[in-house]
């Protein structure tokens, strides 16, 4: 029945899920912005690139929901509405529209290329994007300010954590197809 999740599809959910919540405790802390440095950005890319759409929203959905009830898997061992209502709000909510909108892209072609541009080209710009909007408002900066505060430090490590992802995922998704 259309639908209705099977045991193949809970696993990789509960799996998603679950490295998304660990990935937030991955984490260098930097002195000159409020952001970290965290597994999150490879972790998200991962659930997008194996994960079908509407897949990627519900693990990303638990994430938030898990987090805004209290449980520290926000970034650090963050969590509570303070967190998504914060300064790092913006990025949380990212995210969600930038696994959504990866996975919806990816194809169904297993792809290194096709998964290292989708995640540069489409899903950083989108987590940064908000994150440093929403990051702007709350801290009442600039969005110029925000993308050096939320961004810019970022960019290098997150290349190579889509590298990463996409390297993974093909290797994953190659297993699963088989």
């Amino acid at each position: 029945m259309k639908g209705k999740l099977n045991i193949r599809e809970i696993t990789k959910l509960s799996l998603c899920t679950a490295l998304l919540c660990v990935s937030s405790y991955i984490v260098i802390p930097l002195p000159f912005t409020p952001i970290m440095i965290t597994g999150q950005t490879m972790a998200i890319n991962l659930v997008a690139l194996i994960l079908s759409p509407t897949h990627s929203a519900m693990c990303i959905v638990a994430f938030i929901l898990l987090g805004a009830s209290g449980l520290p898997v926000f970034a650090g061992g963050s969590s509570g509405l303070g967190a998504l209502f914060g300064q790092t709000g913006g990025f949380i909510l990212g995210f969600l529209f930038a696994a959504v909108t990866m996975s919806y892209l990816k194809g169904t072609k297993i792809s290194f290329y096709r998964y290292l541009l989708i995640t540069i080209f489409v899903g950083m710009p989108i987590i940064y994007l908000l994150g440093a909007a929403y990051m702007s408002y709350i801290l009442n900066i600039t969005y110029i300010e925000a993308l050096q505060l939320g961004v810019i430090p970022f960019l290098a490590g997150d290349l190579i954590k889509a590298i990463l992802a996409s390297i993974i995922a093909v290797r994953i998704n190659g297993s699963l197809a088989s």
